[in-house]
């Protein structure tokens, strides 16, 4: 009996620290130090979908923060200069005038993740 329990028992005591190592993988996407316009922020997260060839007007968000392509390219002037993120890609918006817009075939979707200042009722 224990030629056949003694090989199981180890089996086992080998796979536990691996077992115990498994978890939620981590990868940081951004970091920045960030200098907020106001002690009192209003966070909002926003789903955006790009048609295929559509292009916004300049224009700018209540706030600078993060944002995410999910899918597609998207691709983005700001400053004068011309940025394309991929599906995965993270990019920080400052918040001043821009454009962004849809190159390509297909639909790509962003998440935007705004920190405004709260208004005051």
């Amino acid at each position: 009996m224990w030629k056949i329990l003694l090989p199981t028992l180890l089996s086992a005591a080998v796979s536990l620290p691996a077992l115990a190592d498994e978890g939620p993988a981590r990868e940081v996407l951004l970091a920045k130090p960030v200098q907020l316009p106001s002690a009192d922020i209003f966070a909002k997260v926003v789903r955006v979908s790009f048609p295929a060839g559509v292009k916004t007007p300049l224009h700018t968000h209540e706030g600078p923060g993060p944002r995410y392509v999910l899918k597609g390219e998207i691709t983005v002037e700001d400053h004068g200069q011309t940025y394309t993120y991929k599906a995965g890609q993270v990019f920080w918006e400052t918040g001043e005038p821009m454009v962004a817009g849809n190159r390509g075939k297909e639909e790509a979707v962003m998440v935007i993740f705004e920190m405004a200042p709260a208004k005051k009722p």
